[in-house]
């Protein structure tokens, strides 16, 4: 997916096993991210600076809604474990992943294969997508505060 473009209708299952749809959210703001695996290193960092600046991204009018390839389960056991309180899609199946473009080729130690792009999308009230953080641009300790810089420009 591109800056213009409008986001799925339907978006998954969160760690409660609730579907979420981007209809369920028309007249609010998304802060969209999609990230490798719940509970490790980069991930937690990622979701704690979201966390910790979740007021101030909603005083903004932004909600927040991660998305990884794990299940229904890892998602909760990573939301309880960090206190995270927001959605945490289990796509286990890659299909919005695949969608926004957050599945793609990727190399560790020369070994090619396919996983997550660590990418946020800032969505507006409409389901459009109006700015893209891509995986080079992303600092996950200071994430939040990347978003808030960008949001007040």
């Amino acid at each position: 997916m591109e800056i213009g473009d409008k986001i799925p209708e339907i978006l998954g299952i969160d760690q409660n096993g609730k579907e979420i749809k981007s209809s369920d959210y028309k007249g609010r703001k998304l802060i969209l991210y999609s990230y490798p695996k719940a509970n490790t290193s980069g991930c937690t960092a990622e979701a704690c600076s979201l966390q910790a600046h979740k007021a101030e991204l909603a005083a903004a009018d932004y909600e927040i809604i991660g998305v990884s390839k794990d299940k229904v389960e890892q998602q909760k056991k990573f939301a309880d474990t960090q206190g995270l309180e927001f959605s945490l899609i289990a796509d286990t199946d890659t299909t919005l992943l695949q969608a926004l473009g957050a599945w793609g080729e990727k190399v560790l130690y020369g070994r090619h294969y396919f996983g997550i792009l660590r990418t946020t999308y800032l969505v507006n009230e409409e389901g459009i997508i109006e700015k893209i953080f891509t995986p080079k641009e992303i600092k996950t300790k200071i994430h939040a505060e990347q978003i808030l810089d960008y949001i007040k420009k």
